[in-house]
């Protein structure tokens, strides 16, 4: 297992991907406690917070050129602890939520064997394809929405929930093809 260097750990980028990660529970509390329109700002106004230092966290690694290894591993996990967190406190005002979280679970544990696998196997992994990202952004979109504008009627709630569901399932369906070319060129490596 590779050993971190202390300077890379600490890079800005990453200290701000921690930063994400701690507003994570103070996002939770908040959302989960909140009576008054000035306590649901209040949550919206932590992960739009969350979101900006997402943003900036990027963009400073590549314009400083501080991209590190652990970074690469930290950003993507952050974001996979946000969105898992924020769904499972919206599910508490929108029950179709929670099948969104399922078909989450299922794709995210989908991509995590594959990647591993291939890991496993020399196979490096060239990151989100342009569906996987588009299924991100959407995804986050949603959850902001329904963080920020509170009063949505639920049924345009749920469309929203569903149309993004249809994403994530076609996105995991559009990956099964990418993994099989990574098995295929694994299967024809000379010995």
């Amino acid at each position: 297992m590779k050993k971190f260097k202390k300077k890379e750990l600490l890079s800005v980028p990453n200290c701000m991907g921690y930063f994400r990660i701690l507003l994570i529970p103070v996002f939770c509390v908040v959302y989960l406690r909140a009576d008054t329109p000035g306590e649901k700002y209040l949550a919206a106004a932590i992960l739009l917070i969350s979101t900006v230092t997402d943003f900036l966290d990027g963009k400073i690694a590549r314009h400083f050129h501080m991209i590190t290894e652990f970074g690469k591993f930290l950003d993507p996990v952050a974001d996979k602890l946000t969105h898992a967190a924020v769904a499972l406190c919206l599910a508490f005002h929108y029950p179709l939520m929670r099948w969104l979280i399922f078909l989450m679970v299922i794709k995210e544990g989908f991509m995590a064997v594959m990647g591993a696998w291939n890991l496993k196997h020399g196979q490096k992994l060239n990151g989100a394809k342009w569906f996987g990202k588009v299924c991100t952004a959407t995804l986050f979109l949603l959850l902001l929405v329904l963080v920020v504008f509170p009063w949505i009627p639920r049924k345009t709630a749920d469309f929203f929930i569903l149309a993004e569901m249809v994403i994530m399932f076609l996105t995991l369906i559009l990956y099964i093809p990418e993994f099989q070319k990574l098995h295929k060129k694994w299967e024809r490596r000379p010995l």
